[in-house]
């Protein structure tokens, strides 16, 4: 039998609804929050929550519209419990929960990292094992993909993800947001060789990163240019962002090489490499990711730009090969600001009272 599944996200600043019937996305809305946050420089939680809350009923109904079904045609509800900012999760949750009980259909939590780690399996039947690399604002990591319920976590950010340093890089040199947007079209123009910035953790083995110091890097290569010219000129602005993304290209360049060895280990049957995450967007980042994998002979795949940011259809096809498996939920589940997809290996970024880090 096939499922279809409608899928609710708002982990961030994003609220989505898709509707997904086996591998067929029949439906994808996306309602974005840019203008909600641009006079802030970031996304603020707070606002992000209300706006939240406001919109993913109506975004619902026009996932269902577009895929012209009612609600007695679904089969379950996946939504995204966690990991994210827990007043977006909590809205989400609170709408599935809603709809779950006034109409009996299962209810299925999705980590919303598994989302993206399985987009693969959605778009182009990838096979177990794959490796993916799931870069974005708020999370780069490494995983080895044994199935849909089973991640191994080889390496990670062991402070910021690249995604907030676009973000923070594109605040202190004026442009606008989101960043990895921004810093990209700048960069377009821009001389990559007439900075000279960091490649962090390079120097060291393994598949961990480090972003934090490379934004210090960038604060102060803006701090000299102005210091010296009183204010940046936009061909100031685009070497630099041209610098900075040729460094993010190098290190997840690098670092990828040496993840694909690690995976290679294993003797997959059909090696191949997945990138997905916002930050996968980048079209110099994917042309470098691509070249690697051609010159390593492993097969290569990125979600099309819609499906590389939040969307609701890749939790919905995680919650489908759930509801598959019989791993359903109830009307006790809860939302959560932490959640590793990887639980046996070591949290990285350490751990609090609400659990470790994803």
């Amino acid at each position: 039998m096939t499922l279809t599944i409608l899928g609710i996200e708002s982990s961030c600043d994003d609220t989505a609804a898709a509707v997904v019937r086996g591998t067929r996305v029949m439906s994808s809305v996306v309602y974005g929050q840019t203008a909600l946050h641009a006079d802030f420089g970031g996304v603020v939680p707070e606002i992000a929550a209300r706006a939240h809350a406001e919109k993913i009923d109506h975004c619902v109904e026009d996932a269902l519209a577009g895929a012209d079904l009612a609600l007695r045609d679904i089969d379950g509800i996946a939504v995204t419990a966690g990991p994210g900012l827990i007043g977006g999760v909590l809205s989400g949750v609170m709408c599935a929960k809603g709809i779950a009980a006034a109409t009996g259909i299962p209810i299925i939590g999705v980590n919303h990292l598994a989302g993206h780690a399985l987009t693969p399996m959605l778009l182009e039947s990838a096979s177990y094992p794959y490796l993916m690399l799931l870069v974005s604002g708020g999370h780069c990591q490494f995983l080895i993909a044994h199935s849909h319920d089973r991640f191994t976590r080889i390496g990670g950010t062991i402070d910021d993800a690249p995604g907030e340093a676009f973000d923070k890089t594109a605040r202190i040199l004026g442009l606008g947001q989101p960043g990895g947007p921004a810093v990209q079209k700048a960069a377009e123009s821009g001389d990559p060789l007439r900075f000279k910035l960091p490649r962090p953790l390079l120097d060291r083995p393994g598949c961990d990163l480090s972003f934090s110091g490379l934004k210090t890097a960038m604060l102060r290569a803006r701090d000299s240019v102005v210091a010296e010219k009183q204010g940046l000129t936009p061909t100031d602005q685009a070497d630099l962002s041209a610098g900075f993304q040729r460094a993010v290209a190098d290190i997840l360049t690098e670092k990828t090489d040496r993840a694909l060895a690690q995976y290679l280990s294993l003797n997959p049957a059909t090696p191949s490499f997945a990138v997905a995450g916002g930050v996968a967007a980048n079209t110099e980042i994917r042309a470098r990711l691509m070249d690697l994998c051609a010159k390593r002979g492993i097969t290569y795949s990125a979600p099309p730009l819609a499906l590389c940011t939040d969307n609701a259809a890749m939790i919905a096809y995680a919650g489908g090969l759930r509801v598959a498996a019989g791993q359903l939920d109830d009307l006790t589940l809860s939302a959560r600001p932490r959640w590793p997809l990887d639980d046996r290996t070591p949290a990285m970024l350490g751990s609090g009272k609400k659990g470790a880090k994803a």
